[in-house]
C-alpha cells in the first residue's frame, strides 16, 4: 500500500471530495470481500456483510483521526460485522450450504495448483473462529496487513495473537493433510467416507484426522509439504465474483435518497460493479505494453502508422502479413540538459517482427545488480501500487492484462524520480499481444481482447505489447502502476544479461511464432520509456503520457 496516495485520499474524502471517495471505496472492496468471503466461506450472508461495513465506514470515515490508521480502522469493522452475524445466526440458519464456495472461488480465480489449492480447500475443515483468523493471517502473509492490524482486528495483543495464529496453522496443517488424504486413493478411507455426505464439519474432520495418524497410506507424505505461510507469499486478493452486486437499500435509504445524502452516483456504481484484480502468476492472457516519445527536436517519423487496437465493435484482428522486422531506431541524441531525459526514441507505432526472425545480438552492459523495494518479485495490481528500483543492471517488467474482466483503454504506469540513466532493452515473452491466440476460449481474438467482450486499448502512440519488457537501469527509479481502464497487472523482478538473451532467443514450446526483439543500441541513444520524469508529482498517474503519433 501507499500510504502517502491513501493518506491524500482519505483527507479529501474526509472533507467532502467525492472523488476520493469513489476511489476509497472502489480501492478497499476487495479486501474487505476477501476477509469476509473467507472468514464465511461465501455464505450467502457475504454480500450483507461486505455492504455494512462499507456503509460503516463510509458513514463514519469523519471520525478517523489518523489516515493512517485506515486500513486497520476498516479491517476492524469488517471482523465486528462477521462476528455480529455470527451471533445473529439462527439454528435453522447454521446449516445452510454456502451460495458461493469461497475455496472454490479461490482456487478457480487464482488458478492454484498443488499444495496452494490444497491450502484454499483446506479453509473448509476450519471452525467458524479459526476461519474468521484466517482470514486476517493469509492477507497478512500475502502483504496486505501487518500482524498489528491482525491483532487489533482481533482485538488482542500481538503476543496473544501470535499464539492464536500458531494453534490455527495446526489445525490447518491438519485439514490439509484431509484433503490430501481424500484425493488420494486408500481403500479404507473411501470405505469409511461411503456414509460421509460430503460437507465438512468438526466431527468428520477429528475422524479422518484419526485415520491419517494410523493409516500408512494416508500418513504418508509423497512429496515434500511447504509451510502454508511460503505458499501464500505475494498471492493475489480474490477477484469479486462477474455477478457480484451489493444491494443499493442503503440501511433501508433507496439509492435516491443515498444519493441525496451525499453519495456520489460513481460511488453507487463502484458498490455494484465487480472490481477485478488481475492475479499474481495467473495463466490468463498476458502481455506487456511500452511507448517511447522522440524529443522535440527531433524530425517526425516517417514509419507506417497501425492502429494499436481494434474497439469492441470492430472486426477481430487478423494475421498481420509477412514483413520486414522493425529496424532497431539509431536516432540522433536528445539535447543535453538536467530536467530532459537522454537518448532517443521510436515515435511511430511499431510492425511486428517476421514470425521465426531472431532478435539483432544484445550489446552488453555492465552489471552490479539491481535491489528493489518489492523484493525478488514485486506484484503490483492495484492503481497506485509502486516499486523502486535502485543499481546497475537488467529489470524485467511483466504485464498480465485481462481485458475478460474489464476492458478499455490502458493507463500506461509511470517511471518517476529517476537519478541516473534507463533504456529500453528489449521485448520477449514469445509473442505481440496482438498476435491471434489460436483455439482461444470465449470469444477472445488476440490477447488484447476480441468482439465478445471487447477490447484492451492502448494510448495513442504506443508501441504494441509484448508479454515480457525489458529494462536498464544505472541509478534508482520509480515505477507505478495506473491501472484505471483496463484490467492489467505488472510483475517487476530484478534480472540478469543472460536472462534476457535467454528470453528473447527462444520461441514458444510449441514451435517459435515470435522471437524477442532488441531495442538497445548499446549507446544513450537507446530508447526511454515514455512516461519518465526526474520528478517525483504527488500523483504519478499525471505524468504527461504525450506522443506525435
Amino acid at each position: 500500500m501507499d500510504s502517502q496516495h491513501w493518506r491524500a485520499v482519505i483527507t479529501a474524502a474526509q472533507a467532502g471530495d467525492r472523488r476520493a471517495l469513489d476511489e476509497l471505496v472502489t480501492g478497499w472492496l476487495p479486501l474487505v470481500y476477501n476477509i469476509v468471503g473467507r472468514a464465511l466461506n461465501g455464505h450467502a450472508d457475504v454480500d450483507d456483510v461486505v455492504q455494512e461495513t462499507m456503509l460503516r465506514a463510509v458513514g463514519n470515515l469523519g471520525s478517523l483521526r489518523d489516515p493512517d490508521s485506515f486500513r486497520s480502522w476498516l479491517v476492524a469493522i469488517a471482523m465486528r460485522q462477521i462476528r455480529d452475524r455470527a451471533r445473529r445466526k439462527t439454528p435453522d440458519r447454521l446449516e445452510e450450504a454456502p451460495a458461493s464456495d469461497f475455496a472454490d472461488l479461490t482456487v478457480l480465480r487464482l488458478q492454484l495448483e498443488g499444495q496452494r489449492r490444497e491450502v484454499a480447500e483446506a479453509v473448509r475443515w476450519l471452525d467458524d473462529e479459526d476461519r474468521q483468523l484466517l482470514s486476517l493471517w493469509w492477507l497478512e502473509v500475502a502483504g496486505e496487513l501487518t500482524r498489528r492490524e491482525l491483532a487489533a482486528a482481533v482485538g488482542i495483543t500481538r503476543q496473544h495473537a501470535a499464539v492464536r495464529v500458531q494453534r490455527m496453522k495446526e489445525r490447518l496443517e491438519t485439514s490439509r493433510g484431509i484433503v490430501r488424504a481424500l484425493d488420494g486413493a486408500c481403500p479404507e478411507l473411501r470405505e469409511m467416507t461411503g456414509r460421509w455426505d460430503g460437507r465438512p464439519d468438526s466431527v468428520w474432520r477429528k475422524r479422518l484426522a484419526r485415520h491419517i495418524r494410523g493409516c500408512g497410506y494416508c500418513g504418508g507424505t509423497r512429496e515434500a509439504v511447504v509451510p502454508a505461510e511460503r505458499l501464500l507469499v505475494g498471492l493475489a486478493l480474490v477477484p469479486l465474483p462477474a455477478g457480484f452486486t451489493l444491494s443499493l437499500a442503503f440501511g433501508g435509504k433507496t439509492a435516491a435518497a443515498a444519493t441525496s445524502a451525499g453519495w456520489s452516483a460513481k460511488l453507487l456504481g463502484a458498490l455494484t460493479k465487480p472490481a477485478v484484480a488481475v492475479t499474481a502468476g495467473a495463466t490468463i492472457v498476458a502481455g506487456g505494453a511500452y511507448v517511447v516519445t522522440q524529443p522535440p527536436d527531433a524530425p517526425p517519423s516517417r514509419a507506417a502508422i497501425a492502429p494499436t487496437a481494434p474497439t469492441a465493435t470492430s472486426e477481430p484482428p487478423r494475421t498481420p502479413a509477412p514483413h520486414a522486422p522493425a529496424p532497431t531506431s539509431k536516432p540522433s541524441p536528445s539535447a543535453t540538459k538536467k530536467t530532459d531525459s537522454y537518448g532517443t526514441v521510436v515515435d511511430a507505432v511499431d510492425r511486428a517482427p517476421d514470425p521465426n526472425a531472431r532478435p539483432a545480438a544484445l550489446p552488453h552492459r555492465p552489471e552490479s545488480g539491481i535491489t528493489s523495494t518489492g523484493g525478488l518479485k514485486a506484484v503490483m495490481q492495484h492503481r497506485g501500487d509502486r516499486v523502486t528500483l535502485t543499481g546497475r543492471g537488467y529489470v524485467l517488467v511483466r504485464w498480465q492484462i485481462s481485458p475478460g474482466s474489464r476492458p478499455g483503454a490502458l493507463v500506461m504506469p509511470s517511471w518517476t524520480g529517476l537519478k541516473g540513466r534507463l533504456f529500453h532493452v528489449a521485448s520477449g515473452g514469445s509473442r505481440r499481444m496482438d498476435d491471434p491466440l489460436p483455439g482461444a476460449p470465449n470469444g477472445y481474438a488476440t490477447g488484447m481482447g476480441g468482439p465478445a467482450i471487447g477490447y484492451a486499448v492502448l494510448a495513442p502512440g504506443t508501441q504494441q505489447m509484448w508479454q515480457n519488457e525489458y529494462f536498464y537501469l544505472d541509478g534508482t527509479v520509480t515505477l507505478t502502476q495506473n491501472e484505471r481502464g483496463c484490467d492489467y497487472g505488472l510483475i517487476v523482478f530484478p534480472t540478469n544479461r543472460d536472462a534476457v538473451v535467454e528470453d528473447i532467443d527462444q520461441g514458444p514450446p510449441q514451435g517459435a511464432i515470435r522471437y524477442g526483439l532488441v531495442r538497445d543500441t548499446g549507446t544513450d541513444g537507446a530508447p526511454v520509456p515514455q512516461y519518465v520524469t526526474r520528478g517525483t508529482p504527488a500523483d504519478p498517474a499525471t505524468v504527461p503520457q504525450r506522443s506525435r503519433v
